[in-house]
């Protein structure tokens, strides 16, 4: 995710002061218990099992995974047509009085160069992209995670490269506030082996959540227990301090915790988690989301971001 210099005209920067006021509304619990979240019909998996019926992979697949409300990733660099896309999700969520997930992956040199590299070509290109990604969003209710590994893996930038894409995230929760007031924007919160919670904390504050997000996220793409994830999340958030914020969990594929070795890239022997809910007991935790789309892979065992029946066969199992 090494950043090109940013080039933000004062232009821009005067564009996106329309929602920089913005100050965290939530209180613990927000969230109702009873919201239904968004399940998108045209995911991988939805598609997968509509085209094959006779597979014997099929009923397990279609039961465990694809019934579940999933997020929905926005992250191939289309500026032209990302307000048309995010709209498609939302007005379709709006029509059966769903919540939509939207996962806002774009931001330059993402990954650190890994496997999930790209983004926008730089930041100007990324604010202009945010701009029209929080268009489509619409007047109702919605979730938003910021851009995942963006503040947890940041090893890859210099100084100044930090300070400009902390800037830019902030920029793009406030635009999303500005274009949609009811969306709930999360701030990359890492995971509970990562960075300790109080180093989190402080890359939080400066990438902006205090005044531009809602809450923050843990375990995207991970494997942790629910459990240790929660403890993390609290403890980020007692480091912010009496903030407001809360905390969205991905227990997408933390059924059996990490891998023995840790490993993180298509390990086997992982099951699903907790089902997408938004009823989890705890006032500070949000709910619990499916983002990371089980069976889609991290890179390892395929493409990145594709779709892999036996992978999904096996965390449905």
């Amino acid at each position: 995710m090494r950043l090109p210099r940013a080039l933000v005209t004062a232009a821009l920067a005067t564009a996106f002061l329309v929602g920089a006021g913005h100050a965290p509304q939530a209180v613990a619990g927000e969230l109702p218990a009873d919201t239904s979240f968004f399940t998108d019909p045209d995911s991988q998996v939805n598609k997968w099992v509509a085209a094959n019926p006779g597979d014997s992979r099929q009923p397990r697949i279609a039961s465990r995974i694809a019934s579940q409300p999933q997020a929905v990733w926005f992250a191939r660099y289309s500026p032209s047509t990302v307000t048309a896309d995010v709209r498609k999700v939302t007005s379709a969520a709006a029509s059966k009085n769903q919540v939509p997930v939207l996962v806002a992956y774009m931001i330059p040199n993402r990954d650190c160069g890994g496997a999930s590299a790209g983004g926008a070509p730089d930041l100007t290109a990324y604010d202009a992209w945010a701009r029209n990604f929080a268009a489509g969003l619409g007047s109702g209710s919605s979730i938003v995670i910021l851009e995942p590994d963006s503040i947890a893996l940041i090893s890859c930038l210099s100084s100044s490269e930090l300070s400009a894409r902390y800037a830019s995230l902030a920029r793009a929760a406030s635009a999303i506030h500005a274009a949609s007031p009811k969306a709930r924007v999360y701030f990359d919160a890492g995971h509970s082996v990562w960075n300790s919670a109080s180093v989190q904390a402080s890359r939080l504050r400066s990438a902006g959540v205090l005044t531009s997000g809602d809450g923050i996220y843990s375990n995207v793409s991970n494997y942790n227990r629910t459990a240790n994830e929660v403890a993390f999340a609290k403890s980020v958030l007692g480091q912010l301090g009496g903030s407001g914020l809360t905390a969205v969990i991905d227990t997408s594929r933390n059924g059996n915790g990490p891998a023995p070795d840790n490993a993180w890239c298509d390990p086997h022997g992982r099951k699903v988690g907790e089902n997408p809910t938004a009823n989890t007991g705890d006032p500070a935790i949000d709910a619990y989301l499916w983002i990371k789309l089980p069976g889609e892979l991290d890179g390892c065992a395929g493409a990145a971001g594709s779709f892999s029946p036996d992978y999904a066969y096996e965390l449905a199992g």
